[in-house]
């Protein structure tokens, strides 16, 4: 039994629990050995005597030891001690992807590519170790408080060492390949196609299949055509649109053939969304949509059967984003090459097709469950029915009775609109957009709803007002449903720190400033005497290290190669205290920098010093002038005339300024 202030190892002192999950707890510890936090994930009391669930606890830290990379959760250690089976891995400050769209409810293009970028990444480093995650889902991400993207949990992880595997052992329903929904084998490919459905559900912020059970959602996966991202997000581009329908075609060889791929057309993405510019392989029969036999629901039911239990992480949240699609809006079939149904299908092996007994007895049973509900829904209808008919009828006086009668009819038709108020106890959730969170909450607790506060920073919506909130307005809920609510704490103060952009070529570049929470400015082609950096960023308007107010622009410039010979200056222009110890610091100040030839490259007007410039492209000069313009106050005196008479001398505000020679480099 883990207890808080414990010591585990001889040197991993327990802090805080800080995450559950279907069948481990995880812990915020100390190691005392080399002094820093870490987590340490412990496999339930409940499942530590199975041999089963211990074999796959062990294969997660097995999987994942051998792997460093910044896109993993590295794993440090793992051991065991009186029955307790336990994984030291990687502290990340953070919350999970999951819990990041809920509280955004869905994310912009380019962060959900920058995170896609990060998390195929990850899984490239893993699949070039042999390592299939197999369990890719937004619940098994990380994002870190200093914007890092980070792939965990390979619990279900496979080492392999052919191209494909064959196992029983699936991931979470809602991310499931069709072939690992079918109990098939699974490669890199099903990585690709679960990493498409998580891609999906942060554009959108739902996930494309739902249903009641799990075996329904397997099924679709199998069987229904994979619905476009832009049905409910027009603001999807059609780049990405692609890149989505074809990381989850149904068929493997018309997905990615590996993450390098998927990588390279998603920065492709970032750089010119609007291109169509992602190959689609030609339909075939065995990617085509199609039916799936009974015998194949039994196996898939059969497979699933267990799963349940472990679902419980999920389901809420589904079926809280489900109701952001309009009850009207019908999933459209998305708009790829047409697919077929194919004339034969494969037959599977014999011993697939040889259910064992107890497989058919369960299956058996379910059907007969079925057919039970349907019956009784059947025979509630029609009691139902006939209530009503009664109620109608005594109110139009087709049916007399005497008092006693009467009075039986009376309760019944008060017990019905009862019944009938039960039924229908949704409301429309209000609008709070914009309303401070006192206003906000006392506008829902009058239609019954509790809230949830979620704090976020904003740049739009005034600190204490609401930014968003889910569900969202207009959607219809039942009294008593928590509404989570987003409440702006002013603008973000972080700062984040520019990296070296130059020798990238311009989609890496782009990439890696979204990934630091900055974004790419301007992008201008320049000539540049370096043949190693021709088409690649050979200028950017911040210097590497300097740190700026996270969303800030980087521009860049792209070398074409040799041309005219032009200079640059990059500096930092200090006070005229240098010069003039009367200047105030904090006095308004004007900042010119000409070239000596007298042409103005920069004017700045500033109460702070010292002032980063930094231009390029100076043409026919390499040297210039820095002047600075400035004002100070004289203060008044009192003098003694010849004649002895008092003279007061006013005070005055002289303008002055001091000029600098400054050097350029040539580019």
């Amino acid at each position: 039994m883990i207890k808080i202030g414990m010591m585990i190892g001889d040197r991993y002192e327990i802090l805080e629990k800080i995450g559950t999950g279907g069948m481990s707890d995880v812990y915020k510890a100390k190691d005392h050995k080399l002094n820093r936090f870490v987590a340490v994930k412990v496999l339930k009391q409940e499942f530590s005597e199975n041999a089963n669930f211990v074999s796959r606890f062990t294969v997660e830290a097995q999987a994942a030891a051998g792997m460093m990379h910044p896109n993993i959760v590295n794993v440090y250690d793992v051991g065991e001690e009186n029955g307790t089976h336990f994984i030291v891995m990687e502290l990340v400050e953070g919350i999970t992807l999951k819990k990041y769209i809920e509280k955004k409810s869905r994310l912009s293009v380019k962060e959900a590519v920058s995170i896609a970028i990060q998390v195929s990444m990850g899984i490239e480093a893993a699949h070039n170790n042999h390592i299939i995650h197999r369990d890719i889902k937004p619940q098994n991400v990380m994002i870190s408080k200093d914007g890092k993207v980070k792939v965990t949990d390979f619990g279900i992880a496979k080492a392999v060492t052919s191209n494909t595997i064959t196992s029983n052992v699936m991931g979470s329903v809602h991310y499931t390949s069709p072939e690992q929904a079918r109990g098939g084998y699974s490669d890199a490919k099903s990585d690709i196609y679960s990493l498409g459905i998580t891609l999906f559900e942060m554009l959108t912020g739902r996930v494309p299949f739902n249903g009641e059970t799990t075996v329904a959602i397997a099924i679709k996966h199998i069987q229904e055509p994979m619905p476009s991202p832009r049905e409910y997000t027009m603001e999807v581009p059609i780049s990405v649109e692609q890149i989505v329908l074809k990381c989850t075609q149904k068929s493997p060889d018309r997905r990615y053939q590996n993450m390098q791929e998927l990588i390279d057309d998603l920065k492709r993405s970032l750089m010119t969304p609007d291109e169509d510019f992602v190959q689609m392989v030609d339909p075939d029969e065995e990617g085509a949509t199609r039916a799936v036999p009974e015998t194949e629901i039994r196996e898939v039911k059969s497979s699933y059967r267990n799963v349940d239990r472990y679902e419980d992480e999920y389901e809420p949240n589904v079926r809280l984003n489900e109701n952001r699609k309009p009850k009207s809006e019908k999933p459209k079939k998305p708009q790829t090459s047409p697919q077929k149904r194919p004339k034969n299908i494969d037959a599977k092996p014999a011993a697939r097709n040889s259910s064992k007994r107890n497989d058919i007895k369960a299956t058996e049973y379910d059907d007969r469950a079925e057919r039970i509900t349907t019956i009784c829904a059947v025979i509630a209808a029609v009691v139902i029915g006939i209530l009503i008919i009664f109620i109608v009828g005594r109110k139009f006086g087709l049916f007399t009775f005497s008092h006693s009668n009467t009075e039986t009819t009376t309760a019944l038709a008060s017990e019905d609109a009862q019944t009938h108020t039960s039924s229908e106890n949704e409301v429309l959730v209000p609008d709070v957009h914009g309303l401070s969170y006192a206003e906000a909450v006392a506008n829902l607790n009058k239609e019954g709803f509790e809230v949830e506060k979620v704090e976020v920073p904003s740049d739009t919506v005034a600190k204490g007002n609401i930014v968003d909130q889910l569900p969202a307005a207009g959607e219809a809920a039942r009294r008593g449903t928590t509404i989570k609510l987003s409440v702006s704490t002013g603008p973000s103060s972080s700062q984040v720190e520019v990296p070296n952009l130059v020798g990238l070529d311009v989609m890496d570049a782009t990439a890696i400033l979204i990934e630091k929470g900055l974004q790419a400015g301007n992008i201008e082609e320049t000539t540049n005497d370096d043949e190693k950096l021709i088409d690649k960023v050979c200028y950017q308007s911040y210097q590497a290290g300097t740190m700026v107010a996270a969303g800030t622009a980087v521009d860049m410039k792209l070398s074409i190669g040799l041309g005219a010979v032009t200079y640059s200056y990059a500096g930092n222009i200090e006070s005229p205290n240098v010069e003039d110890s009367s200047y105030v610091p904090g006095t308004e100040a004007t900042v010119i920098l000409t070239t000596s030839t007298g042409v103005e490259l920069k004017r700045e007007t500033t109460t702070s010093f010292p002032v980063a410039m930094n231009i390029s492209g100076i043409s026919d000069c390499d040297s210039g002038v820095v002047t600075i313009i400035y004002t100070i106050e004289i203060p008044g005196s009192t003098t003694t005339g010849d004649d002895g008479e008092v003279i007061d001398v006013p005070s005055v505000t002289e303008e002055r300024n001091i000029t600098r020679t400054v050097q350029f480099t040539k580019e």
